[in-house]
């Protein structure tokens, strides 16, 4: 056993009788684990750790439970998902008439004129490849009470949106509005539009939606802190939606919160390419914060999602109608405008975090960041690419020979199996490539992108491991030689997603002198994977307790 490093003084908290996978490679393994003032004193076994007890020392016998650091979502839209908490959850729509009648339910109980908003419907999900319209919601959203609601509800991807004809009528769009810069209006026959909105054209209506005041803001981020405290979650990567003020927002939230002591995240907040003259204009530096709250990278959209079928790819989509014209996805931002916006970026002294989902969004990324390496000044974080869903054989290496950290939700493989299928066929190899990520030697980091999936770690590790939902277990793998170990899977929820976010020397594994973030679990996975995984027990794990800076935030 190797010697204790202990700090002075006797310890607050000794959690002990315990399974502790550290995520330390010098000592993988230990029984018990000593807290002082929210940091880690020691770690070791019962007997050494129990030792340095004091009078008033709080001891927890774990009865062998399995313990973890705290997990990392290496990518979630924090403020879109805390204020999505009270939307109807479609998610769960099993079909459009399921969906249809929670957008019914809703209306009905809706105060005149107001808004009905949403995110997570998924056509696939459903077994179709069409996309609902306005026709679909106008049947439940005309209100003879009420009136009208104008209604938005977002594909699961957040890429697309369905809008009814209140909506559209808010925002002006007619079969005469033009398709804006990086958006698509989907049109009928006719040439009116249908609803279904690609893109940068959602935001034509978003424009129009409320905000949340200051106090609805910080009480839907207080509920977002405990939801994500009850799976685990400890920190989280917050990431930017593209021309939308959610930043703006979220940043002054989590100060408040901060201050108030109601933060039981620690939160590393990308800004949007937008607000980069704000940047310059203060002086912002990446990294600046504490250990709550800090800046992080500078967020870019190469392309837009594979649900909605506008990933930039470098061979079309499979056509399902003969007629349709090939559909290579949507470039977003522009490929010069993209360069110059890193290049500023990185002389103010920021990495980049930048959406591409398509194979040609990410051979493009990557070909920037290679020809800016020898000119622009390199940032004190990695560059990271979210989501390297699509890439060719011959960019993949590129990533490690770059430093690029690949910032992958694996959750989305599981989701979008039959899309994929449909849309790509036998590309769908080159799809999540996760196994072939680590084999490069790239950073991996794991997140969810919710309230695009389920925020679940469990389930993102589930599909990491099994690449098959749990509910279709008895299913092959889809691609299985992509699968990897449960052990490189807590590695990109922990200390893979600290060193993305330059967190490594405070947080992601537990070795004396870290902070003390760290989660009890109802089951053992290591257990489970040597067993070899065959329903939803990895799935369905629960977390027993949630410690953040040595204190319980959850407990079950």
């Amino acid at each position: 056993m190797p010697q204790l490093k202990a700090l002075n003084n006797a310890p607050d908290l000794i959690l002990y009788n315990a399974r502790i996978y550290t995520v330390d490679p010098t000592m993988p393994w230990a029984q018990a684990i000593a807290v002082r003032r929210q940091r880690i004193m020691a770690v070791g076994d019962d007997t050494s750790v129990l030792a340095l007890g004091g009078e008033h020392t709080q001891q927890i016998d774990l009865g062998g439970k399995l313990v973890l650091p705290g997990l990392c979502d290496a990518h979630i839209h924090l403020l879109a998902y805390a204020t999505g908490l009270q939307a109807p959850p479609l998610a769960q729509a099993t079909s459009k008439a399921q969906m249809l009648q929670m957008v019914a339910q809703r209306a009905a109980k809706a105060s005149p004129g107001a808004w009905i908003t949403g995110w997570g419907w998924n056509e696939s999900r459903w077994g179709e490849t069409g996309f609902p319209t306005a026709a679909d919601l106008d049947s439940v959203t005309s209100n003879p009470t009420t009136g009208d609601h104008p209604t938005l509800l977002l594909r699961s991807d957040g890429h697309g949106a369905v809008a009814n004809s209140a909506a559209l009528s808010l925002a002006g769009i007619t079969a005469n509005t033009p398709n804006p810069p990086g958006g698509v209006i989907d049109r009928g026959p006719d040439g009116h539009p249908t609803g279904f909105l690609r893109e940068l054209a959602t935001g034509l209506v978003e424009g129009h939606i409320p905000q949340p005041t200051a106090d609805e803001a910080d009480a839907a981020l207080r509920a977002a802190c405990a939801a994500l405290n009850r799976l685990g979650i400890t920190s989280v990567h917050a990431q930017r939606i593209k021309d939308n003020p959610d930043g703006q927002l979220e940043w002054p939230a989590l100060l408040r919160l901060r201050e108030k002591r109601y933060l039981s995240l620690r939160v590393a907040c990308n800004i949007a390419a937008h607000d980069l003259p704000h940047v310059a204009a203060l002086g912002l530096r990446a990294s600046f914060g504490d250990a709550f709250v800090r800046i992080g990278h500078i967020k870019l959209f190469t392309d837009g999602s594979l649900g909605s079928r506008t990933a930039w790819l470098l061979d079309p989509f499979i056509k399902l109608n003969p007629d349709e014209g090939d559909n290579l996805g949507v470039n977003v931002t522009p490929p010069s405008q993209m360069a110059a916006e890193i290049r500023q970026a990185c002389e103010l002294g920021f990495p980049v975090s930048v959406h591409a989902i398509g194979d040609r969004a990410n051979r493009v990324v990557l070909d920037i960041l290679e020809e800016l390496a020898g000119s622009a000044p390199q940032p004190p974080l990695p560059h990271r690419i979210e989501h390297v869903q699509i890439i060719d054989p011959t960019d993949l290496p590129r990533l490690a020979q770059l430093g690029v950290t690949a910032s992958v939700q694996p959750i989305h493989a599981i989701d979008d199996m039959e899309t994929a299928d449909t849309f790509l066929r036998e590309r769908g190899a080159r799809m999540y490539n996760f196994r072939s990520l680590f084999a490069s030697g790239v950073l991996v980091a794991f997140g969810s992108d919710a309230p695009v999936a389920d925020p679940n770690p469990f389930l993102g590790i589930h599909a990491a491991l099994t690449r098959q939902r749990p509910e279709q277990m008895h299913r092959p793998a889809w691609y299985p030689a992509e699968r990897i170990t449960l052990e490189q899977a807590i590695f990109a929820y922990t200390l893979g997603a600290a060193r993305a976010a330059g967190w490594e020397r405070m947080a992601g594994s537990l070795i004396p002198g870290k902070l003390a973030d760290l989660v009890v679990l109802d089951r053992d996975l290591f257990a489970l994977e040597q067993q070899g995984i065959q329903g939803r027990e990895l799935a369905d794990t629960r977390v027993e307790m949630t410690l953040f800076g040595g204190e319980v935030v959850y407990t079950r």
